[in-house]
């Protein structure tokens, strides 16, 4: 261990965050290897470790002869300044090198708010911010994520992102860059060919032109790049590879259990969501995999709590055969088996019992509106009835907890959608009392909002995010519409929701914002403890740019999106349709009960797995 790593680690708040050395971490012989790749989560240590994702690649990657990946996270305060002042550069958690070393550098972001935090990480390893300043002796920065399907707020920052699941890619990047070594070519060239690798998108292949009133002109590739960019992702989930053998943390992180994936993508099509498209289509992994991977994977670990994780778990096919195959060794083993991502209207008393053998934690619901006709709009395909439904039942078998979680600025959203979300909560508050099997505990009903943000590659793309001010008009009115004593509120901070929709729909002028911001004191901005809107604020003004354009602007069809050189899959004018229909509050029926067409399926040859 670094003397100068010796020396800080007293003095900050949980050191374990930045030791490595856990049960299950990969650790090679430096001159055994021919790449090393650092896999960087722009985020805490606890929130990293969590993500699935990140233990997939670091398998992935590591099982590969001759490449060591080792992982790095942000950092908290403390130990930021503590490392600056030593002059101690951000490095790997396995061997203690700087990331400077590194052959490759891979961020994986889920979030926009965490492109700042990327920021901090570059320049906390010494290196320069911009892909433009960094020569051919530095590592190769490449970026991936749910974020990075509209990458051009830190097109300025990555050499390459990854579009799609990484499983398959970073390998065929690995070996290019290996190749680009053994031929001696400079960067320029190294990325030349990586922009010829399917679902690799190099920013400074590619021109942007304006028109005066700011909108996208026109959008060049340059030195032969693909005018389109397709996603890349695993066809046959049940030869991906699992991460049976993980790491297990030597402190508490936020998901400390096994995750089971069942499947990839979402039957349903909600119109504000992100995920449920860009990871369409659905593919599925067989029960009995899943079964032996959760066994596996607790022994290997020692864990005694497991989740079934998906986008919408109860739509597996044979979620109760699944649960029938891990109830057994779960029950021998002393494994909690939770179900999150339930549906309300898939909720039965038949899951509700397997539920019961673990521990009874709260239920959690996402109506999203609270009326029928905004749930025709956004496509939720959720009545009341089938949340009163699953309620009563819940209620019977003795739960006394639930969390009901919606959003407000919804497209098409009135005063009357608002109250209806109060009048259900006190929907809920009566059916308890009209079902409960046992009074003595009390009831608990937690309503959460959030502030709705336009999303990339949705029907909602188009649509305008409501002001800050009505924002928060919305909030009081239904906190003041909110009377029953059982019913808390909660809501979702707006600054951080206003910055979101800049960022999830800015383009690559976005990136002088991000620069400036970070050079005034932004970082960790994912956590209230150190986001300052007033900051961003500032920084849009010295940079000649107006947030409202990204965020407050209603799209018009045929305007060039900053993304549009990207395709997920996902016609445009499927989704051009769906907005339509949301205007008209009609639904559309789930990918199962018929295909709307949406075109995700010819990415796996015709077929998706619903």
């Amino acid at each position: 261990m670094d003397k100068r790593l010796e020396r800080i680690l007293p003095r900050v708040q949980k050191p374990a965050r930045y030791v490595g050395g856990e049960y299950g971490a990969v650790v090679k012989d430096p001159a055994g290897v021919d790449l090393r790749f650092a896999l960087c989560f722009p985020d805490t240590y606890e929130i990293g470790m969590s993500n699935l994702g990140l233990r997939i690649l670091y398998g992935v990657l590591n099982g590969m002869e001759g490449v060591w990946c080792e992982r790095a996270f942000a950092p908290w305060g403390d130990m930021e300044a503590a490392m600056r002042e030593a002059g101690l550069p951000l490095y790997g958690l396995e061997s203690g090198d700087s990331l400077r070393d590194f052959d490759i550098i891979g961020f994986s972001i889920g979030y926009e708010m965490a492109y700042i935090a990327m920021l901090d990480m570059l320049d906390l390893a010494g290196l320069p911010l911009r892909s433009a300043d960094r020569d051919g002796s530095m590592p190769l920065v490449v970026a991936g994520g749910t974020a990075m399907y509209n990458a051009e707020p830190v097109a300025d920052f990555v050499d390459l992102v990854l579009l799609g699941e990484g499983e398959d890619e970073l390998p065929a990047l690995v070996s290019l860059y290996r190749r680009a070594r053994q031929a001696g070519w400079d960067r320029r060239a190294l990325l030349r060919e990586a922009a010829k690798l399917p679902g690799f998108y190099v920013p400074s292949l590619y021109q942007i032109d304006y028109h005066e009133d700011g909108t996208i002109a026109a959008i060049t590739p340059l030195e032969g790049a693909p005018a389109t960019v397709t996603k890349q992702l695993v066809a046959d989930m049940d030869r991906s590879y699992f991460p049976v053998h993980t790491i297990v943390p030597s402190t508490e992180v936020v998901h400390d259990r096994v995750t089971l994936e069942v499947f990839r993508g979402c039957i349903r099509g909600c119109r504000f969501c992100q995920a449920g498209f860009v990871y369409r289509p659905v593919r599925c992994r067989s029960k009995d995999l899943l079964v032996q991977y959760g066994q596996e994977a607790c022994r290997a670990s020692g864990y005694q709590e497991m989740t079934l994780s998906s986008l919408s778990t109860s739509d597996y096919r044979d979620l109760t055969g699944l649960c029938d195959g891990l109830e057994p060794f779960c029950r021998e083993q002393h494994v909690n088996l939770s179900l999150p991502s339930l549906r309300a209207d898939t909720f039965s008393m038949e899951l509700m019992q397997r539920l019961q053998r673990g521990r009874k934690a709260g239920l959690t619901f996402a109506p999203e509106a609270g009326t029928q006709r905004l749930r025709d709009a956004i496509n939720k395909n959720l009545t009341e009835e089938d949340l009163q439904q699953s309620l009563r039942t819940a209620f019977s078998g003795g739960w006394n907890s639930v969390k009901l979680y919606f959003m407000l600025g919804l497209p098409t959203e009135t005063d009357e959608d608002i109250l209806g979300i109060a009048r259900m909560a006190d929907h809920v508050v009566r059916c308890w009392r009209e079902n409960a099997s046992n009074k003595n505990r009390g009831l608990r009903v937690t309503v959460s909002t959030s502030w709705f943000v336009p999303k990339p590659f949705t029907p909602f793309q188009w649509e305008a995010q409501i002001p800050l001010e009505e924002y928060e008009r919305r909030v009081k009115l239904l906190r003041e519409a909110i009377t029953a004593r059982a019913v808390t509120y909660n809501w979702h901070d707006g600054d951080t929701s206003f910055l979101e929709a800049v960022l999830a729909r800015g383009d690559r002028r976005l990136g002088r914002v991000l620069e400036e911001a970070f050079r005034r004191g932004a970082k960790l901005d994912a956590w209230q403890e150190y986001f300052d809107l007033s900051r961003w604020l500032d920084a849009f003004a010295a940079c000649g740019l107006d947030p409202a354009f990204y965020a407050g602007r209603v799209r018009q069809r045929g305007e060039i999106f900053p993304w549009s050189m990207i395709a997920c899959g996902v016609r445009e004018d499927y989704l051009w349709r769906e907005r339509e229909r949301a205007y008209q509050s009609v639904p559309t029926p789930d990918c199962r009960t018929a295909c709307g067409g949406c075109g995700a399926n010819s990415l796996v040859g015709g077929t998706c797995h619903v």
